[in-house]
């Protein structure tokens, strides 16, 4: 079911302008006649903000305020008021833009402070929100301008929000259907992989130009490596490999000959000759330090064992003299403590019985007869004589303890001055033989002499000497020998590496050519990686080509002058998206002239209108370029430039104010 919303009256005050103005439209189509700036675009201006607080040009900041000599004028309200019928019945919108003047505290003057917006439904005077709720329940503000200005689409909307609106009214057309429409992008799903289209586009477009750098650095790398290789035309590898073999044989001969002489025969001899005198030197030194020494030994171990015995003897007077020290102490705190027990007892033995005779009840305070009194007192004197008695034998029984811990203490020392004096002889005898056995030991000492005063040692001390001596001289000798064949050995070494390094180059020559083989069978590989890419990449343009085709063709038939551009072929053959709408062929941003234009965006609308099923009045500016407007459903407003009308001229279509009405 669709909405139709028709104009009746739109009146303008103080609106850009326009002092007062009253469009009579009565629900038909309208021509409106006027000169350049006489207020005929802002009529669709004041219709447009109206609804959404913009101008037709979709801008929300401009100036609505009437100016003199380009200064606002202050004080006046700015009001627009529409009258419509909305599916047959009538529907009243009014906005009044005013100035907000307030005085401050202790000012005689009011002062601008801003601007202040009142809004009316059907003359009853309502909030923003409930105002704005209506109109969007009539339409929305994108579709709105849509439907209701020819431009809109071509000359305010973006490409891509063009496209969107196509794509919405006549639907998209799903990748299965567009595959199955062309037999050759029946491999697509598989290449895919349920990636979407765009994304994998961009996969292997990144992939295809990383292998075109690849493809650009191989032939460098090449040429690098070749200019590399050595040139061996010249070589013989068998008779270079020949060459170091027998330079290592020299090398080895060489080397035998100076441990030949490093192990000569007459080194030999005299070596063991050494051994055996070093030998015979042993001996001689063990039976010059044996007797002598071996006494020395014994005395310092008899000593040591008697100093160790002795160092006993000590600790044990050590420990005795403090076992006597410790018990002294005791006994002298046990004297104190016989002492105090004596005072104690004398004291308690000194006690004398008391007792008080004048006894009386406590309870009536009565004199108590005499046989209780002395009752009482019997009793009483019992009881002290026994306690009495009983800390005199507890004193004593103290006592006695402390006097046997006495005894026994002066028993112990007396046990101990007897040890004391025991180990006190023991430790003098000891001290006597220490100090005998140290004295043998001094004697001993200095009966010692060096066994280089031996004769016999110092004679083969000599011969020992003659020999190495002899060896020195040999091996002087041997080591001119020794140097002037090691210098051979690093001439023949020298030769055996420079070869040895022509040798290598073989092996670099090998690699280099393995390392082109390896680059070149890469560059195989990535040549038929590309060409896959490209064939990928050719079926993903043949898919939106299809695509494209199919999707032209689709919305094109939904309008009857209009036709759409939804894809443009680059240089390089690629495809991309655009939206460019086209009359007869003519692209509408190039080339197209107004009347084309403006029946081309009155077809757009036609075909919007049907489908969000909304018809609205359309604004037509410039409608002198048009010598027939086409058909439409939709009520017009044509703004139409005259000159010779200085004032804003209206005229209705009677048979459209009768079909309106």
């Amino acid at each position: 079911m669709s909405k139709r919303l028709t104009l009746l009256t739109l009146t303008l005050r103080n609106f850009k302008g326009v002092k007062e103005f009253s469009l009579m439209a009565a629900g038909g189509n309208v021509k409106v006649f006027g000169d350049n700036a006489t207020g005929k675009t802002t009529l669709f201006d004041a219709f447009v903000w109206l609804l959404f607080d913009k101008d037709s040009q979709n801008k929300k900041d401009f100036s609505l305020k009437t100016l003199a000599d380009g200064k606002e004028l202050h004080g006046l309200d700015h009001e627009v008021e529409g009258q419509f019928f909305l599916d047959g019945k009538q529907l009243s919108l009014k906005k009044v833009y005013s100035e907000k003047w307030t005085k401050k505290r202790g000012s005689a003057t009011a002062e601008f402070s801003g601007h202040t917006t009142d809004y009316f439904i059907d003359g009853v005077p309502s909030k923003l929100k409930e105002y704005k709720a209506l109109v969007d329940s009539i339409v929305q503000e994108d579709v709105f301008k849509l439907l209701t200005s020819p431009s809109f689409f071509n000359d305010q909307l973006k490409w891509q929000d063009r496209r969107k609106t196509l794509l919405e009214i006549c639907g998209d057309i799903s990748d299965e259907d567009v595959i199955d429409s062309n037999p050759e992008l029946a491999a697509l799903p598989t290449i895919l992989q349920a990636r979407k289209l765009e994304d994998h586009r961009k996969i292997i477009a990144a992939r295809r130009a990383e292998i075109n750098k690849e493809l650009d650095r191989i032939p460098v790398r090449i040429s690098e490596v070749q200019r590399g290789i050595p040139d061996l035309s010249d070589v013989d590898k068998i008779s270079l490999e020949a060459e170091v073999k027998k330079l290592n044989a020299e090398i080895d001969d060489l080397m035998t000959q100076i441990s030949s002489i490093k192990n000569g025969k007459a080194i030999s001899d005299k070596q063991k000759e050494i051994q055996q005198i070093e030998i015979a030197l042993l001996e001689i030194k063990r039976d010059h330090d044996a007797g002598a020494k071996d006494t020395i030994y014994q005395l310092r171990a008899r000593i040591q064992e008697e100093k160790s015995n002795l160092s006993i003897l000590q600790s044990k007077v050590s420990n005795i003299t403090s076992s006597k020290r410790h018990n002294d102490e005791n006994i002298k705190s046990i004297d104190t403590q016989l002492s105090l027990l004596r005072d104690e007892w004398h004291e308690i033995n000194n006690q004398v019985f008391t007792h008080n005779s004048e006894c009386e009840c406590p309870s009536c305070g009565q004199a108590l007869p005499e046989e209780q009194v002395s009752a009482a007192r019997e009793k009483a004197l019992e009881q002290f004589n026994l306690e009495k008695a009983r800390k005199l034998e507890g004193i004593d029984a103290r006592g006695k303890q402390a006097k046997a811990r006495k005894e026994s203490l002066n028993s112990d020392n007396e046990k101990l001055k007897k040890d004391y004096e025991k180990l006190g002889s023991q430790v003098t005898e000891k001290e006597e033989v220490l100090g005998k056995l140290e004295t043998q030991l001094e004697q001993q000492e200095s009966l010692v002499t060096d066994v280089l005063d031996n004769p016999a040692y110092v004679e083969k001390l000599k011969e020992k000497q003659t020999l190495e001596e002899g060896i020195k001289q040999v091996q002087e000798l041997a080591e001119e020998s020794v140097k002037d064949i090691q210098i051979e050995i690093m001439k023949l070494r020298d030769k055996r590496d420079e070869v040895q390094g022509q040798i290598g180059e073989f092996s670099v020559v090998e690699q280099a050519k393995a390392r082109i083989t390896e680059l070149s069978e890469q560059e195989r590989e990535l040549a038929a990686e590309f060409e896959s890419i490209e064939h990928e990449l050719y079926l993903a343009d043949q898919f939106i080509r299809t695509k494209v085709d199919l999707l032209e063709e689709k919305i094109n038939s939904r309008f009857k002058y209009a036709r759409f551009k939804l894809f443009e072929t680059q240089i390089n053959g690629g495809l991309t998206e655009v939206c460019e709408t086209t009359y007869k062929g003519v692209p509408y941003s190039s080339g197209l002239n107004n009347a084309a234009k403006i029946n081309v965006g009155l077809d757009i609308i036609n075909t919007l209108s049907e489908h969000y099923g909304f018809f609205a009045p359309i604004f037509i500016d410039n409608s002198e370029a048009v010598t027939k407007l086409i058909d439409t459903k939709s009520q017009t407003v044509s703004l139409v430039v005259s000159e010779q009308d200085k004032q804003l001229r209206v005229e209705v279509d009677p048979e459209d104010m009768k079909e309106a009405i």
